[in-house]
């Protein structure tokens, strides 16, 4: 049987299909690209604002007109907030809640009676990432959130943390590695608490796999920037931990803070940034701003947009700010017009794309392994430019000949210019 796998929303999201489509092989099944050619069909939803709910149902509604006679299974927070909304929608054959998600395999196959005799028991086959073009995986490691930002869904509709075995995590690291992967980001609902119902933490995970795989490059997902353990920083002497962190500040604004219930001040925040960028040079801190929070003054904006330039992130992810059923922040008073978050959000994507443009001219005239993707764009009849990733997570783009292949190696190359969207890289190494 053909199975398709399509994902909405976070990475959490995507390392849950990375998981499913192991599964899906090691029961005698093919992952396929294409959904028109599926007889299963996976769907993992996402509800983080109303649009993402809004596009779920979309993406439902198309992926059955698309392809009518496929089995429709659909899981993720948009079916597990609106379990009876999803099971009405044309075409959805079953829905399976976050919290019955490691058993959405085995529940597809049994009770849509897809089950076969496995072909793959011994051989899983080519690995579901490189069918559908990767070089990296995401690896899931803990679910669930004991926190509660009044703006946020999600730690609802996921439920109580749960941590991963240790053990777990790097046989599942290894097993990649042996199929080619060089690169792993580890993804959590609240990555941070990872450990917190089995007596250890983040760094205790991070050493175990430094120390028990190979894997030449490890990455860290969006990581709330509090109750980082004491040795955390001490971590990124080790090389093979990218010195790239998404961590979400939400505003600059102390007092917003407060309103969205967030455990991180601006000042703590600020000595996180200065202890990382202190150990390594060029370090690479992104982040995430809700724009036009319920009662965001003018006041309160111009603090978050002077704190956010002060910090220099090297990529925003910007959000403004819905309201969303069953969140405290739906309840507060003094929500902004839509004209008001319009215009502060403009004035802030202004302000990102600067800082972008900061972080890679600061980088110009550095050299960097660099992993390149399978992407390609054809320039003339021999020449081609590739994409690849530096350890900081700088987009890089070179022009090499035709006749030469870098998918999925590590060759240096030094940063020489600035282009639009990514840095302009030269080779100067033999691949590693």
């Amino acid at each position: 049987m053909k199975v398709h796998l399509k994902t909405l929303g976070c990475r959490l999201n995507e390392a849950e299909l990375e998981t499913w489509a192991q599964a899906f092989q090691k029961s005698g099944h093919q992952i396929t690209k294409h959904a028109e050619a599926a007889q299963l069909i996976v769907i993992n939803s996402c509800a983080v604002t109303q649009d993402a709910a809004r596009k779920s149902r979309q993406l439902i509604r198309r992926i059955h007109r698309d392809n009518p006679q496929a089995k429709l299974v659909v899981s993720g927070c948009y079916a597990t907030l609106n379990e009876d909304e999803a099971a009405s929608l044309l075409g959805v054959d079953l829905i399976v809640s976050n919290k019955d998600k490691d058993q959405l395999v085995e529940k597809a196959l049994t009770e849509l009676n897809m089950d076969t005799m496995p072909a793959l028991s011994t051989e899983p086959g080519e690995i579901s990432l490189f069918t559908r073009g990767r070089q990296r995986a995401f690896v899931k490691v803990q679910d669930g959130c004991r926190y509660r930002c009044t703006f946020c869904i999600v730690t609802v509709a996921r439920g109580e943390e749960n941590s991963r075995p240790v053990q777990a995590v790097i046989d599942e690291i290894n097993a990649l590695h042996k199929q080619g992967i060089t690169e792993v980001i580890l993804t959590g609902v609240h990555l941070g608490g990872y450990g917190s119902d089995l007596g250890n933490n983040l760094s205790d995970l991070i050493k175990a796999i430094l120390a028990g795989t190979d894997i030449p490059r490890l990455r860290l997902g969006s990581l709330e920037p509090w109750e980082l353990p004491d040795d955390f920083f001490e971590l990124f002497d080790n090389p093979r931990l990218m010195p790239h962190l998404h961590l979400p500040l939400q505003s600059g604004s102390d007092t917003v803070l407060r309103r969205m219930a967030r455990r991180c001040k601006t000042a703590e925040f600020a000595a996180i940034v200065k202890q990382l960028r202190a150990k390594i040079p060029h370090f690479n801190i992104t982040t995430d701003i809700i724009v036009g929070f319920p009662g965001e003054t003018e006041q309160e904006w111009q603090q978050s947009f002077d704190f956010i330039k002060q910090i220099g992130f090297g990529h925003i992810h910007i959000f403004t700010y819905s309201s969303r059923e069953g969140t405290k922040a739906a309840g507060l008073p003094n929500q902004l017009s839509n004209e008001i978050k319009k215009q502060r959000s403009r004035q802030l994507h202004e302000l990102a794309e600067e800082m972008k443009l900061k972080f890679f001219a600061d980088n110009v005239g550095n050299e960097f392994p660099v992993l390149w993707e399978g992407y390609t764009e054809a320039l003339d009849d021999d020449k081609q430019r590739v994409f690849g990733y530096t350890p900081n997570y700088l987009r890089v783009g070179c022009v090499i000949g035709n006749d030469m292949s870098v998918e999925n190696r590590t060759i240096n190359c030094v940063v020489a210019a600035v282009d639009e969207g990514y840095v302009v890289g030269e080779l100067v190494g033999p691949p590693q």
